[in-house]
């Protein structure tokens, strides 16, 4: 069977497979299968090394041909579904008028925004600013003044919404973009500290960890004399104030194009308190941000002599550190406003 065969192939076993589904259980295991990241078309894309140079150009077509068709039937099913359900619903409730009306309960403060305040007030304490940013940004500010340009093979990990029709604009795929503005905005030059939490955005939903929309709380500082020690202090306050005084981070070298050095940051277990369990998996650490000095680049670019000027910025989920400080097993929960999740949080 050739490549194009077997694109076809998978096509057509995509097309049969979803007329089959009946629930929006079996739909989003038949995303998973064929559309999500790992799923057969994506596969089938990731043979393109494999293929003689002169059938790429047909086999790109017909793969893209494949997952056009399969999107296609894909949302006409969920249209469906979701048309059958309504139906079902319309039709089993009924309304009793003769009933007493219920009477509104008081409110509850998502967990999402009491991850917010609660950083925001520790970073206010050390004396740092709040800045807030737009969510539609060009890729001038989210990409390339973060040392990200057109053709930086990091922008594949960044699964980016862009606005069809208005040229360079997305939806920021993280809020370091604030961190760009913040920068090009001093005039003269003058110290920054600042944190920036907000909205970022990224076709990133194939499991419940993961969510098209997340939070970010970002951190930049830029200053003169500023080393990695200033770094690892003010994280480690941040951690013993967010988490508790015993709690101890450790660093570990990664690769951010913003940052040089960059790495990640691990704290000890509040579970297990660093002895091994089933949250830290036996390790007794638990990543939680990414950070690193600011790479010179990105301070010349943004206005900062990177020979008088230096500093760190880092990055941590919002969601991610409720995730984790409150045992909550499914990103999606923060965006569907059940009650019967938010109750617990009363008082928090």
């Amino acid at each position: 069977m050739s490549f194009i065969d077997e694109a076809i192939a998978v096509k057509e076993k995509a097309i049969a497979a979803i007329q089959d589904i009946k629930d929006k259980m079996a739909l989003q295991a038949f995303f998973a299968d064929y559309l999500a990241k790992k799923g057969a078309i994506s596969v089938l894309m990731g043979k393109m090394r494999e293929i003689p140079p002169e059938e790429k150009g047909r086999f790109g077509q017909a793969v893209n041909a494949a997952r056009k068709e399969v999107e296609e039937a894909y949302r006409e099913k969920e249209a469906a579904l979701a048309k059958e359900e309504l139906s079902k619903k319309l039709a089993e409730e009924s309304i009793d008028v003769t009933l007493p009306g219920r009477s509104a309960g008081s409110g509850r403060i998502n967990p999402f925004y009491q991850i917010i305040d609660e950083v925001t007030d520790i970073f206010l304490d050390m004396g740092y600013e709040v800045a807030e940013g737009r969510d539609v940004e060009s890729d001038l500010y989210n990409f390339e003044l973060l040392n990200v340009p057109k053709d930086h093979p990091s922008r594949d990990m960044q699964d980016t919404f862009y606005i069809e029709g208005e040229g360079d604009l997305l939806l920021r795929t993280q809020t370091s973009a604030v961190q760009a503005h913040a920068m090009l905005e001093r005039n003269p030059k003058t110290p920054i500290r600042l944190i920036c939490p907000g909205k970022a955005y990224r076709r990133d939903d194939d499991d419940m960890t993961h969510s098209h929309q997340f939070g970010q709380i970002e951190c930049l500082v830029v200053d003169r004399n500023i080393s990695i020690a200033n770094l690892k202090a003010t994280l480690e306050l941040f951690v013993k104030k967010m988490f508790g005084e015993k709690r101890e981070i450790r660093m570990r070298s990664s690769y951010f194009p913003f940052t040089e050095p960059s790495v990640e940051v691990d704290v000890s277990c509040f579970n297990c308190g660093g002895k091994g369990c089933s949250m830290c998996k036996g390790t007794g650490w638990i990543e939680i941000l990414g950070a690193g000095m600011v790479n010179p680049k990105v301070l010349e670019m943004c206005g900062y002599d990177p020979k008088e000027w230096s500093g760190y910025a880092f990055g941590v989920g919002v969601e991610r550190v409720a995730m984790l400080r409150y045992g909550i097993d499914d990103i999606r929960r923060f965006y569907i406003d059940d009650l019967r999740f938010l109750d617990p949080f009363v008082g928090k």
